[in-house]
């Protein structure tokens, strides 16, 4: 049975938010599987291992083709659901025609955040040199819900996952829903009146 988040919310060793277990929504963004009967998704399968193995819970994944459109409908499909904390996708971040994922993706972005493509490419070029520069990995904060584009290999999606999302995306689910979290209001009679 699924916790809600309230009660998956905690603080880590440093007093930060933090939501834990994670609940995961993948989208597997490739044209040539989502015609196919039942597809390989290394990728997805990739992602899944790494956030199981921490002991969070995937609850949904799902298999668009490369377009725009289907892109955005199954990540604003996710992100509207209070039973995922964050999204990823895999496939799509590349320069070919139709390599649409971030675009389709930060269209619902509130918040970019920058450094996630940014420290992504720099331990991609220890992995893959000067190919890096075609990853257009990115990732921001839609609906209060953190979402990450990776790329499709799963060399990229071991590297993101295990060293950048698994580890930082329980706080950044905290933070991002931190104004959601139940708080007791003291309105000013709990402070006495002061007049008298």
């Amino acid at each position: 049975m699924a916790l809600d988040r309230d009660e998956r919310r905690g603080t880590d060793h440093h007093g930060h938010d933090v939501i834990d277990p994670l609940y995961v929504g993948i989208v597997t963004v490739s044209s040539s599987r989502a015609g196919e009967d039942d597809p390989d998704d290394p990728g997805g399968d990739t992602i899944q291992e790494c956030f199981e193995r921490e002991g969070h819970e995937v609850r949904e994944r799902l298999l668009v083709r490369d377009d725009y459109s289907s892109i955005r409908t199954a990540v604003r499909g996710l992100v509207a659901r209070r039973d995922v904390d964050v999204v990823l996708t895999t496939g799509g971040t590349g320069v070919t025609a139709d390599d649409v994922s971030p675009e389709a993706t930060s269209s619902l972005f509130e918040r970019e955040l920058p450094g996630f493509g940014e420290l992504f490419r720099a331990l991609s070029w220890e992995e893959v040199g000067t190919r890096a520069m075609a990853s257009r990995a990115t990732a921001g904060i839609a609906v209060d819900t953190p979402v990450f584009c990776l790329p499709g290999s799963t060399n990229a999606c071991r590297t993101a996952c295990e060293q950048l999302i698994v580890p930082e995306a329980p706080h950044l689910a905290g933070l991002a829903t931190s104004h959601r979290a139940e708080v007791t209001d003291q309105s000013l009679s709990a402070f006495g009146d002061g007049g008298e």
